[in-house]
């Protein structure tokens, strides 16, 4: 069985190709700049250089045709017929409350997915755009959609809802859903089996540390909090984005600054962060380096970016009365040790203890605490698109 992932934004289509007999991806690639003047397709064949084609690229439709078209090339594809593929996945950002769990495409799907956009303008469009594009090349395709949203689906009312009047959840939906589930899903999963544990058994903290970051608490395999909010701007401090704050903050810096509220969500989103604090870069390597050289601005974001994960851990134990594992997935989570190493030397008091020659790994699949730690510690990479080539498989077949 041979499964295709995509993951559509406005102007770019990422894909994946898993033979599911040994979960194996025997291809991938990206086109991007579609609609866009020097539009161009990566192809990459498992274990072969990569293909690239630079071609004038309209709209989505065009992109999955030139995909579809290296799939089943002759010198670099990887299939003898399109009739090889049993189903596409595709990767939702945003499924609202409509979702609480990866779902067979059909129209009614489709009416819920445009009623989201409003959740993710930047995302569902695209998303949406692909679907439609292999619709229209292989109309008979399974699809399945697969939503950042749903493993957060599990929260009590009383861990989603916000302190606004009632009104605005019941007649606009506003309320907490968070992202990165698909992430948080798969890497709880895995830390589970590396721990030879049911994850019914265990009380785990997932940490997603990237560009863009959030924390979940995951109790008994299910999700009970996460950091991000309505929107993927709540929680620890990010790269360009604020993290948690003082809601009364937006009127006052608008009343400063005069911005529309479309200029201060752009503010929020993308000027602020470890950019905005360190005057340096988004990007957290940029910024340690600056730290070393003396630069405290650099440090001081550093620090908040610790001490928000440390907040939320310690916040996340809590609520789940006790905790078995911590999880550190993504770019920082899975390539910083110093971060790693920071956030659990601060708790220690609950037993934390990290092994530094262990922790000393990046990007690796590993336990990386003390074998005298109360709560093991773990660095596992993610792969979203593995989990969505399974949701694929488990709803479609």
């Amino acid at each position: 069985m041979k499964i295709l992932v995509i993951n559509c934004g406005s102007s770019s289509l990422k894909y994946q190709l898993f033979d599911m007999e040994n979960e194996s991806v025997s291809a991938k690639g990206l086109v991007d700049r579609i609609g866009i003047e020097g539009s161009n397709l990566t192809h990459r064949k498992t274990g072969a250089e990569p293909f690239t084609l630079t071609t004038p690229i309209k709209d989505h439709k065009v992109a999955m045709k030139l995909v579809l078209d290296a799939l089943t090339d002759a010198n670099h594809g990887v299939l003898k017929s399109l009739d090889e593929i049993s189903g596409a996945g595709h990767r939702i950002v945003s499924g609202g409350d409509y979702f609480k769990e990866a779902v067979l495409v059909n129209d009614e799907v489709m009416d819920a997915l445009r009623k989201c956009i409003p959740l993710a303008p930047l995302h569902n469009p695209g998303h949406i755009m692909g679907i439609e594009a292999i619709q229209h090349a292989l109309p008979k395709l399974p699809n399945v959609v697969v939503f950042d949203t749903a493993f957060h689906q599990t929260m009590p009312d009383y861990a989603y809802m916000y302190g606004l009047p009632w009104e605005f959840y019941e007649t606009h939906r506003v309320r907490r859903y968070g992202a990165h589930g698909t992430s948080h899903h798969f890497v709880s999963l895995r830390a589970a089996e590396i721990l030879g544990k049911s994850p019914s058994e265990l009380k785990m903290i997932t940490c997603h540390l990237g560009n863009g970051s959030s924390i979940s608490a995951v109790k008994n395999g299910k999700c009970i909090d996460t950091s991000m909010g309505l929107t993927p701007l709540a929680g620890v401090i990010m790269g360009t984005r604020t993290g948690d704050m003082d809601p009364a903050c937006v009127p006052f810096v608008q009343n400063i600054t005069k911005y529309s509220a479309d200029e201060m969500n752009n503010f929020m989103n993308k000027k602020s962060g470890l950019l905005g604090i360190s005057g340096v870069s988004s990007d957290l390597r940029d910024v340690e380096e600056a730290a070393n050289k003396g630069n405290e601005r650099a440090q001081l974001a550093i620090n908040m970016l610790e001490y928000g994960i440390t907040k939320y851990i310690g916040a996340y134990t809590a609520a789940m009365g006790g905790l078995d594992a911590i999880v550190f997935t993504a770019g920082i989570g899975e390539n910083s040790a110093s971060t790693r190493e920071a956030v659990c030397k601060k708790l220690e008091f609950m037993g934390v203890k990290i092994d530094t020659a262990k922790n000393n790994i990046r990007g690796k699949e590993a336990i990386v605490s003390a074998d005298d730690s109360k709560v093991k510690v773990l660095v596992v990479p993610t792969n979203e698109e593995l989990m969505i080539a399974r949701e694929t498989k488990r709803v479609a077949f």
